[in-house]
């Protein structure tokens, strides 16, 4: 599942690059290619159609990444604590004059 979001996150990519590469922001781009009367969408339809792509792609971009966060495989066997069994207690020196405290009846 997680192959699949990855692959439509780059075709999403790839087709945003290129509805972007499209549009000029001074009116022209693809719009001012359709310049004839006989088109069926006007240059401001062009431009109004481009625009709404390029949003809607964006907003699907960052769903698909919000998405695929939670779908990351994580492995089982990574632990994150340090395995405590092999390890040794330190040990405390001691004074030999506090461990004799005990002191002779007389």
């Amino acid at each position: 599942m997680f192959i699949l979001v990855t692959v439509l996150i780059m075709i999403v990519a790839l087709v945003l690059a290129f509805i972007i590469l499209v549009q000029n922001g001074k009116g022209g781009g693809l719009a001012a290619n359709f310049a004839s009367q006989n088109q069926v969408m006007g240059v401001r339809k062009t431009t109004d159609f481009l625009e709404k792509a390029t949003w809607v792609l964006a907003g699907a971009m960052v769903l698909f990444c919000l998405f695929s966060s939670a779908l990351i495989p994580r492995s089982s066997s990574r632990q994150l604590t340090p395995n405590t069994t092999n390890t040794e207690v330190p040990s405390v020196p001691t004074n030999n004059a506090q461990q004799n405290t005990a002191t002779p009846n007389n």
